[in-house]
């Protein structure tokens, strides 16, 4: 395929060369791309890169978002779903009422819980290991994607066990992968300025290394659109992708559109579809390493999901059932989706749309 430069800019033909050749861009190319207003030619590369690593393929998969507890002793400034301890609407679930919540929606064809929370110092790390185990007992053919790398750092100081004594014994209890989230933006100086008083970046890394060097094949994400800026944004990618280099344990990068406190924010307080796409496509182009790059319908709606497939992006998540972290922070957009809806989503971007599990093998295609 050839590359149609839309403007006479040298510097974008050097990337688009780069990017033709297979060879890694630098922070300083990535900090231009994000620069540029050229966006049809930064999601041409992106999608050139993508059809070379996944062809028309755009993976799903059925899913259940299961939240045991909204307690948190952290602040973060971006944060809607938390709440302190005997608070209106503070909740924090047993393992058998959590299951008595999945058999009211629960149907054979779910392959995965994906299960995230607050960090709730007011019960014991052994909470959270039986709360996944309950699970497993019952759902044992449903993997459990459990916990952020900050809630792993959070376990590990309530515990005083070690980042991988800790992932040792989650994975005893069923823990099949981590979630991605808590990286945020990876700046100490973006999490001082936040108030993110969770893992900083290099705990954050380490956990997602440690349970790498456990065998476990890990989810990650950058929260984008508040105080960063372009630099924070590359710099998250390339902390990522150094890793990745180093493990090569992670599978997926999801770029988390950062969402209004407010439901009824105006467009002002939103990120741009601009914005969107264009952050999908750089990050398919800086994280050569990684085999798919997430659009997320839940942060960005289903249309600029289908955008996202021309722009880099394999990977439309999944059903969900009924998400509540990023619509408690005022997403607009549904709250999860059937397996048909997400087959025809992905159709209709001109992809082929694959059913998956957790690690990305194929369950069914859909020609």
């Amino acid at each position: 395929m050839s590359l149609v430069i839309s403007s006479p800019d040298r510097r974008m033909a050097e990337i688009a060369e780069k990017v033709q050749h297979g060879q890694r861009l630098s922070l300083e190319e990535g900090v231009y791309l994000y620069q540029s207003d050229d966006l049809l030619t930064i999601g041409q590369m992106a999608n050139q890169v993508n059809m070379r690593k996944n062809g028309k393929k755009v993976y799903f998969i059925e899913n259940m978002s299961l939240y045991f507890t909204n307690v948190c002793e952290s602040h973060c400034a971006f944060c809607n779903f938390r709440k302190d301890e005997g608070e209106d609407g503070a909740y924090t679930l047993s393992g058998q009422q959590m299951i008595e919540y999945v058999e009211q929606h629960y149907h054979p064809g779910i392959r995965e819980f994906h299960i995230v929370g607050g960090h709730n110092p007011n019960v014991p790390f052994q909470y959270y290991v039986d709360s996944i185990h309950a699970l497993k007992v019952r759902f044992p053919d449903v993997t459990i994607k459990a916990y952020t790398g900050a809630e792993i750092e959070f376990f590990s100081r309530i515990s005083g066990l070690s980042f991988k004594e800790v992932l040792q014994e989650l994975m005893k209890a069923g823990l099949d992968t981590l979630t991605g989230g808590g990286a945020e933006i990876l700046s100490d100086r973006y999490r001082d300025k936040m108030h993110v008083d969770k893992a900083n970046v290099e705990q954050y890394l380490n956990v997602h290394r440690a349970a790498h060097e456990l065998g476990l094949k890990t989810h990650t994400t950058m929260l984008y659109g508040s105080i960063e800026t372009l630099e924070e944004r590359v710099q998250h990618m390339i902390h990522l992708r150094d890793l990745q280099d180093e493990t090569n344990g992670f599978m997926v990068f999801i770029p988390l559109s950062m969402q209004p406190i407010n439901r009824n924010a105006g467009i002002k307080r939103r990120n741009s579809a601009y914005e969107d796409l264009r952050t999908l496509a750089i990050s398919r182009l800086m994280l050569d390493n990684f085999q798919h790059i997430k659009a997320y319908f839940i942060n960005i709606g289903t249309q600029l999901t289908q955008l996202g497939m021309t722009f880099g992006a394999s990977d439309a998540h999944g059903t969900i059932i009924k998400e509540r972290i990023s619509h408690a922070a005022g997403a607009l957009t549904p709250d999860g989706l059937t397996r048909d809806e997400l087959v025809w989503l992905i159709k209709g971007a001109g992809r082929i749309p694959v059913e998956r599990d957790t690690f990305y093998n194929e369950i069914k295609v859909y020609e």
